[in-house]
C-alpha cells in the first residue's frame, strides 16, 4: 500500500480511489478533515491529497470540470500545493478555496471568487493544506465541479452528511416535505454530482 493519504468527503468519492491508497472520509466537516489529515501525517504518510467534488466559483467552469489545485486559499493564507503531484491529470489549474460550510448561493460564490480568485471551493482542502503545512508534507488537490457558480443549491442539498459520509436522507426528506418546490433543484444537483463523479472516475488513474 502506498503511503499517500487521501481525504474525501463522502462514500461515493472514496469508492473511486484505489485500495492501494489510504482513504479517510471527513463527512463534509472541515474540522474532521483537519484531524484526519493530521492523523495520516503522524502515521507516516508521504503526502496528502484532497479529492472529490466541489462547488464552482469561476463562472466558466461547468459540471464535471476537473480542477487541480496550485494553492489553497485558507484562513487568509495561500498554501501552495506540490507541483510534483498530479502532473499527469489533465485539468484546469489554479487556486482552490477552503470553505467552512457549503457555499450555496450564487452571490456568495461570486464574492468568494472575487476575494480569492479560486476556481472552486470545498470543505476538505483547507484541512489537508493546513495539516500538510504543519508536517512539512507535499499535498495536492484534485476536484471536479458539481454545482456551477451561477447555480444555487436548494436548502435540502446543503444539509450536512453524517459521520460516515452518508447523505442524511431523513433530514433531506423532511426539508423536501416542507418545501416541495425544491425537487427540480435537487434533481439538478444529482445530475451535476453524477457529472463530477464521472470526471473524477476518469482522472483517478493518474493518482497511481
Amino acid at each position: 500500500m502506498t503511503s499517500l493519504g487521501i481525504i474525501v468527503g463522502f462514500g461515493a468519492e472514496a469508492a473511486l480511489v484505489s485500495p492501494r491508497f489510504r482513504v479517510a472520509m471527513a463527512g463534509g466537516r472541515p474540522e474532521r478533515a483537519l484531524a484526519l489529515a493530521r492523523a495520516m501525517a503522524a502515521e507516516g504518510a508521504s503526502g496528502l491529497v484532497s479529492f472529490g467534488i466541489a462547488g464552482g466559483l469561476a463562472p466558466d467552469l461547468r459540471p464535471g470540470a476537473l480542477v487541480v489545485g496550485e494553492a489553497v486559499a485558507c484562513g487568509g493564507r495561500m498554501l501552495p500545493c506540490s507541483p510534483d503531484l498530479l502532473t499527469d491529470v489533465r485539468a484546469r489549474r489554479g487556486v482552490v478555496a477552503a470553505a467552512d460550510a457549503v457555499v450555496a448561493d450564487p452571490a456568495a460564490k461570486a464574492a468568494l471568487f472575487a476575494a480569492t480568485g479560486a476556481l472552486c471551493a470545498d470543505l476538505e482542502s483547507g484541512g489537508v493544506a493546513q495539516a500538510a503545512d504543519e508536517a512539512g508534507l507535499p499535498f495536492a488537490v484534485l476536484r471536479a465541479v458539481a454545482d456551477p457558480a451561477s447555480r444555487g443549491l436548494p436548502p435540502a442539498a446543503a444539509i450536512g452528511l453524517d459521520a460516515l459520509g452518508r447523505v442524511r436522507l431523513g433530514a433531506v426528506l423532511l426539508s423536501l416535505a416542507r418545501a416541495p418546490g425544491q425537487l427540480p433543484g435537487l434533481v439538478r444537483v444529482a445530475l451535476d454530482t453524477r457529472a463530477a463523479l464521472t470526471a473524477l472516475r476518469r482522472a483517478v488513474a493518474a493518482l497511481g
